[in-house]
Order: structure tokens, then C-alpha cells, then sequence
């Protein structure tokens, strides 16, 4: 338990007795707010989560899927709070791993670094797997080749410099936003029922047929969709595995995190919102077809026009999570996560300032795990996602004691409430989760806390020392 409760101290981490061993590399500060917005609202990817993440809680919830991803917004401004102000005091490629480590102990840092990885790593894949269906109206895909290209694609330009990067996500953003507004003005302009419909928690029976009996959408099944509705706008947190390479970071993390969280709401919330209100019946709702509404809304071009803009984005959101997925393990291995060889690959950087090891670790894998059955992603990513932001959580609430109390940084308003509200909040959004979901992520939990008790915890001056950066 000391481990848990007692901070550890932002100490360089101890040389390890390799040959030719150099200090421990940096990574350069090339990125603006703008710049980082534009990489962390790709991460976010509002089009790819639009058309991908999104129908599945139409399935689920109906009518009532625009109020859960406006309440999941609602928490995610305490959860973006807590990033700002923990992102400033610890700037690091870390991200969540190194706040919690340094404010929390390193047993919870290291239990973050696993449930981050579980939502940076099994992400990419599975969404680059949809990419084949909005390739359709051009030509038809296997789903695991066609995620596979994209995964190998996105690894080719993670190993360029990251402002190239930058600018590179920036143009396909703009594709992405452009196809969310085309779904937001053709569902409001064929408007079926009234703003009533977001609150009257309705979804298509069982048959499926027009005129069915809906059925009700309970406050229960809500709460259970939080889960997936905070994953929806999750990708702000980036901005945090950015920090590292923002200029002004102080300044430049807090504003990226807002600044992204508020644009990709509006993004994600406001065609959600038409798509409701313009579906034909509860049924198409229901369905979460957005591809056949828009071509029922309009016609085949413009239709085959919105499914190449999310093909883009989420060829963007696969460059965008490798990038952010290779800083985090190179972070871990310049802390000392992994046994020496390892650590010394993955720490490596190249020419163009990118850690080129990592990017490959990362993008290899992620390509193979386009051919594997993921059926229980959502659900685990969901889990994990919660339990990510709790620790989060508990970090704010540590994060003003000590030497942390009167270092510069932003701080968030109404601190302790809102970590807090958040902390109890999120814990009853986990207790509502599927069973299997929670043995999933537990299980695999469980088993990288047996690596802590075994390998890291008995080293603590040569293995997961927490280095912050200046």
C-alpha cells in the first residue's frame, strides 16, 4: 500500500550499465496550441467516431444516445480539468502514467500505464478494420486486409516528424469535419419529429419492424452507455502525451485540452442530434445506418462522398494513435519499465526526432491484430477508460500538496469538488458494467500487477523511475 499512497519523487533515472549508453534522449518542443490541437482532435477522430462508435449506441439506446454522450461530455469537462492541471505540474510522453506515478506512487502509475495501453493499443486496429466498409462504394475490401494497409500506412508517417505530422492529420481533419456538417444539415433539414425525441428515451423493439412497440430506454441502460459515451470524446487526453513537445507546455496542455474537448462535443454532438431527429422511423434509428440515411437524406454521390471522408479520418486516427501510442512506450522504456535490451531499443530515437523503435513496436502488431476477433473491445475499452480517469482523478486530488503546492501551473476551478464528484460518479458508471468486461480488463490487470510485485517493485532504484522533463 506505501507504494500506492506515497508520491515518488521526479528524480532522473538511473543509468543502466549498457555499452555506448547515453543520457536519456528527449523529445524535442516543436508544436504550438494550434498544432497540437489539430494531432490531439485527430486522436479524437469526431468523423471515425461518428460513423463507427456511434451506431452501436443507437443500437442500444436510440433515441436516448444524444442525452448519454451529452451527460459523458458533462463528466469529461471534470476529467479534462483534472488532465490540465496535472498535464502542466508533470509534462511528460507519459501522459496519465507519469501524473499518477509522481502524485499517486508507482504501483498506481503502473496500473494507469496498463489500462492506457489497453485503450491505445487495441483501438487503432479495430477501427482501422472499418475502413473497408466506406471504401465500398469504390471497391470492396476484406476488413482485416484493408485494417491491416491502414495500420501499416499510419506506422510509414508515425516515423515522420511530428510537425509534419501535424499539418498532415490537419487537412484530413478538415475532410472529417466537413462530412460531420454534410450529416448535421441533411438530418436537420429532414427533420421527422421535434427536439422532444432527444429525452424520450426510446428504441425499436425487438422485431424491428416500423410499427413495432418501442421499447423503453431505462436510466439503467443509460449509465451502462456512459461507458462507452466517455470513450466517444477520450481522445482529448493526447493532448497530455503531447506535453512533452508542446512549446509553453505551462500554458499550451490546458489550452489544447479544452480547446479540443469543446470543438470535438460540438463535432460529434450536433450531427448525433440531427441523425435523431431526421431518421425516417425509430427503426432506421435504430439501425444506426448512417450511410443509407444520408443517401435517403440526399443521393448515391453525396453519400459516396461522406464514406471517403470517414475512410480519411480514420486513416487519420490511425496515424494519430500510433504517434501517441509510440510516445508512450518510449516514455515507458526511458523509465525503466522493461528489462535493459529493451528499454534501450524502445528509447531510441531517429533522424526526424521520432522514436522509430516504438513507432514500430506499436504499428507492426497493430497490423496482425487486424485478423484477430475483437468482439469485446468496446466493452473492455470502456472499462478501462473509466478506471483510467478514477486514478486520474485521485492524482487531482493529491496534486496540491507537498512541492506540488505552490509549483507553476494551471490549476482547475472548484478543486476538490470536482475530482471528487468525478471519483464517485465513475465508480457507480464501472459497478454497472457487463460482467465479462470487467473480468477481461481485470484479469489482464491482475496479471501486469504480478509484473509490478515480481520484477518492479523489488528494484525501485533501477526499474519505473519517473523521469519529468523540464
Amino acid at each position: 500500500m506505501t507504494d500506492t499512497l506515497r508520491p515518488t519523487a521526479a528524480v532522473p533515472p538511473a543509468v543502466e550499465p549498457l555499452p555506448n549508453t547515453a543520457p536519456p534522449q528527449k523529445l524535442k518542443r516543436s508544436i504550438g496550441v494550434v498544432g497540437g490541437t489539430l494531432l490531439t482532435l485527430s486522436c479524437v477522430t469526431p468523423a471515425s467516431t461518428l460513423f463507427v462508435v456511434v451506431p452501436d449506441l443507437f443500437g442500444s439506446l436510440g433515441t436516448a444516445t444524444a442525452l448519454t454522450i451529452a451527460i459523458g461530455s458533462l463528466l469529461c469537462i471534470g476529467v479534462a480539468f483534472c488532465y490540465s492541471e496535472l498535464g502542466t505540474l508533470i509534462p511528460s510522453a507519459g501522459g496519465e502514467y507519469a501524473m499518477v506515478s509522481t502524485l499517486a506512487g508507482r504501483l498506481a502509475g503502473w496500473l494507469v500505464f496498463v489500462l492506457s495501453l489497453l485503450v491505445v493499443v487495441i483501438v487503432p486496429p479495430v477501427i482501422a478494420m472499418g475502413t473497408a466498409d466506406y471504401l465500398a462504394p469504390l471497391v470492396h475490401l476484406d476488413p482485416s486486409v484493408a485494417g491491416a494497409g491502414v495500420m501499416l500506412l499510419a506506422t510509414l508517417a508515425g516515423l515522420l516528424d511530428l510537425r509534419a505530422n501535424a499539418w498532415i492529420t490537419g487537412v484530413f481533419l478538415v475532410l472529417e469535419v466537413i462530412a460531420a456538417a454534410v450529416v448535421a444539415v441533411l438530418g436537420f433539414a429532414h427533420a421527422q419529429r421535434g427536439a422532444g425525441s432527444l429525452v424520450s428515451m426510446e428504441v425499436a423493439g425487438g422485431s424491428g419492424h416500423t410499427g413495432g412497440h418501442p421499447d423503453t430506454v431505462t436510466a439503467m441502460l443509460v449509465v451502462s452507455g456512459l461507458a462507452i459515451a466517455l470513450f466517444v470524446t477520450q481522445g482529448f487526453s493526447t493532448a497530455v502525451y503531447l506535453s512533452e513537445e508542446l512549446e509553453n507546455p505551462r500554458t499550451s496542455v490546458s489550452r489544447t485540452v479544452l480547446a479540443t474537448l469543446a470543438i470535438s462535443t460540438v463535432i460529434i454532438l450536433v450531427p448525433v442530434v440531427a441523425i435523431t431527429m431526421g431518421a425516417q422511423d425509430l427503426s432506421a434509428l435504430t439501425s444506426g445506418d448512417i450511410g443509407s440515411m444520408v443517401e435517403a437524406w440526399s443521393n448515391s454521390a453525396v453519400g459516396t462522398f461522406v464514406s471517403l471522408c470517414v475512410a480519411l479520418a480514420i486513416i487519420n486516427a490511425g496515424i494519430v494513435m500510433v504517434i501517441q501510442n509510440s510516445r508512450v512506450l518510449f516514455a515507458s522504456a526511458r523509465d525503466k519499465a522493461w528489462p535493459s535490451p529493451v528499454n534501450h531499443a524502445l528509447s531510441r530515437l531517429g533522424r526526424l526526432g521520432s522514436p522509430w523503435v516504438a513507432t514500430l513496436v506499436v504499428g507492426v502488431p497493430g497490423a496482425a491484430l487486424c485478423f484477430v476477433d475483437l468482439d469485446t473491445l468496446y466493452g473492455v475499452t470502456g472499462v478501462s477508460v473509466t478506471g483510467m480517469y478514477i486514478l486520474v482523478a485521485v492524482a487531482a486530488l493529491l496534486a496540491r500538496r507537498g512541492a506540488h503546492r505552490d509549483r507553476s501551473a494551471w490549476r482547475m476551478p472548484l478543486w476538490p469538488a470536482v475530482p471528487v464528484l468525478l471519483i464517485a460518479v465513475l465508480a457507480y458508471v464501472l459497478s454497472q458494467q457487463e460482467v465479462s468486461y470487467l473480468l477481461w480488463t481485470g484479469g489482464i490487470t491482475a496479471a501486469a500487477t504480478v509484473y509490478w510485485a515480481l520484477y518492479l517493485r523489488p528494484r525501485p532504484e533501477t526499474r519505473w523511475v519517473i523521469s519529468v522533463p523540464e
